[in-house]
């Protein structure tokens, strides 16, 4: 079941008890005996454990103003870093995630901003959000939500690390307008047992110079998200930006969702054409 959430509606403290975390083994011998091998190897395997494996795919097209990109970087960089975040991730079972961050624009277009790095405290997480925060912003043509999550994918095989979750966390302000068709590459991602939330960020009027549509929010729902859990935060004022992202990243860490939803969903036919991207730019440009 697919749930659509008002941001503020969840709170986190208390969603989980605090697990013992398992420290990294110091390195055995070179020649080590074989009663003593399991254990190592125990030790090592507990070491890359992590609650949650998550990817933050976060769009940088040109329906997305300079304003709100930096906004968008500013507010994943500080709620990595907020007191909420770290709160949370104390609370998980190992106490620490791994993440990576990448942008996206067309199916060709992405570029990783952050390999997998592993946040389990304080010091980790100002590492993340530094950064975060360092890399130039840049702006690229076209939007492929399939191509963020086709990239995406193959990301988990290359973690070292191993999570009880792996979450791809999409942000973006429109359709699917290149590359192939959202819900295959959902489909594709749901069937490796990977959950998608959304960011649908709707804080402009929809106009013909943009792909923007009325009801990003419910394509979001309907066409991109999915998995045991999966939630949409919807961005409709600019000033709620950094509200929302610190919102959904506690919801993410937690693995929980809130407990008061403002709609549930059924799973049921999509209430928006998942092709609406691709028409609508056939329909002015022919291609």
């Amino acid at each position: 079941m697919r749930l659509l959430f008002s941001i503020g509606a969840v709170l986190v403290a208390g969603m989980f008890a605090g697990g013992d975390v398992a420290g990294i083994a110091a390195p055995g011998p070179k020649f080590e005996s074989p009663r003593t091998q399991p254990q190592r190897l125990a030790a090592d395997k507990d070491a890359q454990s992590v609650d949650v494996e998550l990817v933050l795919a976060v769009d940088v097209s040109y329906s997305m103003d300079m304003d709100e990109l930096a906004i968008q970087r500013e507010g994943y960089a500080q709620a990595i870093q907020s007191k909420e975040f770290l709160q949370a991730l104390k609370l998980g079972p190992n106490g620490r995630i791994a993440v990576t961050y990448f942008e996206w624009a067309a199916s060709s277009d992405q570029k990783i901003i952050i390999p997998w790095r592993l946040i389990d405290g304080p010091e980790t997480a100002d590492a993340v959000a530094a950064e975060i925060m360092k890399t130039p912003i840049r702006r690229a043509s076209r939007t492929s939500i399939s191509g963020a999550i086709n990239f995406a994918m193959p990301l988990f095989d290359e973690d070292p690390y191993r999570g009880l979750r792996r979450v791809i966390d999409v942000s973006g302000d429109g359709p699917n307008n290149n590359g192939g068709p959202v819900t295959m590459a959902r489909d594709a991602a749901l069937e490796k047992g990977i959950v998608i939330n959304g960011l649908p960020i709707m804080v402009k009027e929809p106009s013909y110079s943009t792909m923007d549509i009325d009801n990003l929010d419910l394509y979001y729902e309907d066409c991109v998200i999915g998995g045991p859990g999966s939630f949409v935060i919807t961005i409709k004022e600019r000033d709620k930006f950094k509200e929302a992202i610190r919102t959904k990243l506690l919801m993410e860490v937690a693995g929980r969702t809130p407990e008061r939803p403002v709609m549930r969903v059924a799973d049921k036919e999509p209430r928006v054409n998942c092709l609406i991207g691709e028409k609508i730019w056939s329909d002015r440009w022919g291609r």
